[in-house]
């Protein structure tokens, strides 16, 4: 507590803002700078709770770290859980991955947007919003980041054209599945040759007829040097592809033949090798639903 009865965070005794919190500078950064709503970059974070701390860690992302350490940010604008139960995890393929060890790794997935040009800015708060979070013990140990990145939009592939929701809304949208697919091409050089295999002929081949409604690219960009130490560093940017599929029906009611052979079909191209294709469902937040599902 401050002479000014201010607290150390800037709250003063009856609740309001007080000079620690700078609210001054709003004003003139909400003055400048990109503000559209097109998902320019994502982060998506796929995450292992350690055996016998499920509920713990569901409790604490639910109730404290989606909010704190994600939503509450500036630029994020949406943002989604999905879980996938023990039999979701049977499904994921190729069984020799390089995203996960082994390939059930991974059963919580949290996506989120933010606004295209405003990764740098969003960076350098969420970098020192973690290390508070970190100080203040408020950040949940007894787990594992398999495959956490913030990533750069690169396409998105509608099955019914300009019909449905946009990729703005996926993350809103009640959409009943999602498949997280991860594709490494040979090289830098030939990720933009896979990109616009995908992009111009797979993926809209693949979206006919199917319960996907959209697919949203991205690629993957480096953590900064300052990140926190239990999240490593992101593997094959220069030449990694991650592809969310938005589902309408539940992937295990149309995982045969919807999403199988995926790897088969993009080895057959000689453009890049898939890594993961791993099915999800949405968490249904304020709740433990699914938590007695994960093994």
């Amino acid at each position: 507590m401050r002479n000014d009865g201010t607290r150390n965070d800037g709250t003063r005794n009856d609740g309001t803002q007080g000079e620690g919190t700078r609210s001054e500078v709003y004003a003139e950064l909400a003055a400048v700078g990109p503000y559209g709503v097109r998902p320019g970059h994502a982060l998506i974070t796929m995450v292992e709770p350690h055996p016998g701390h499920e509920y713990a860690y569901n409790r604490w992302y639910e109730d404290d770290h989606y909010y704190a350490g994600a939503t509450a940010m500036p630029w994020i604008f949406a943002g989604r859980r999905w879980v996938a139960t023990r039999d979701l995890q049977l499904l994921r393929y190729p069984e020799k991955s390089a995203v996960a060890q082994p390939v059930t790794a991974g059963c919580y997935l949290s996506t989120y947007w933010i606004t295209e040009g405003r990764y740098a800015d969003h960076m350098k708060w969420t970098v020192a919003i973690n290390k508070r979070l970190n100080r203040d013990g408020r950040v949940h140990q007894q787990r594992t980041h398999v495959f956490t990145a913030f990533q750069d939009h690169e396409a998105t592939v509608y099955r019914d054209g300009a019909a449905g929701p946009r990729d703005r809304h996926a993350l809103d949208h009640p959409y009943a599945g999602l498949v997280l697919q991860v594709i490494d091409a040979d090289g830098p050089a030939q990720r933009a040759e896979l990109l616009e295999w995908l992009r111009a002929k797979h993926l809209p081949r693949r979206l006919m007829g199917s319960c996907a409604a959209m697919v949203t690219v991205f690629r993957p960009t480096p953590l900064p040097g300052d990140r926190m130490t239990y999240v490593k560093q992101v593997e094959g940017v220069d030449c990694r592809l991650t592809l969310l599929w938005f589902l309408e029906a539940d992937p295990r009611e149309r995982w045969e033949p919807e999403f199988t052979g995926l790897d088969v079909t993009v080895a057959e191209s000689g453009l890049g090798r898939v890594e993961l294709v791993a099915p999800f469902v949405p968490t249904v937040p304020g709740t433990d639903r699914y938590v007695d599902r994960l093994r």
